[in-house]
């Protein structure tokens, strides 16, 4: 076994304990808006396969296309950017409206479902309520 493959086994049966905070629907399907969980791993992507194992959640915040990435009605984006654009590959995008975020910035900002986590951070899973008129 190499020594990368076995710091990664090694990370993997390592526990982590984060806060999560839920809102509109998540806290709804959830049942409480805060709640300590501990999962195998260290990585965010660990975290929710974890997590979306015992709350049946997954599917109101991620997308699996890039369709459902995306908000209908929203102005074409521009050819050129100012500044640095990333959002996270197909597949690996939240839905709509929905958000995934750690100690308080979007999970695009760090690595993604790779971003490591540590104990006591703070993962918020937001997907709102939306009213129309």
């Amino acid at each position: 076994m190499t020594a990368e493959l076995t710091h990664q086994t090694a990370r993997e049966q390592e526990r982590t304990t984060v806060t999560v905070r839920c809102t509109g629907h998540v806290r709804d399907a959830v049942g409480t808006h805060e709640l300590e969980f501990s999962f195998a791993g260290d990585r965010l992507r660990a975290f929710l396969e974890a997590f979306f194992d015992e709350y049946d959640v997954e599917e109101m915040l991620i997308a699996e296309t890039e369709a459902e990435a995306t908000a209908h009605g929203w102005a074409p984006a521009p050819d050129e950017l100012p500044g640095t654009w990333r959002k996270n590959p197909e597949g690996e995008q939240t839905r709509a409206y929905a958000r995934v975020c750690i100690n308080g910035r979007f999970n695009e900002h760090y690595d993604g479902l790779e971003t490591e986590l540590e104990d006591g951070d703070r993962v918020a899973l937001i997907y709102p309520f939306m009213f129309c008129c």
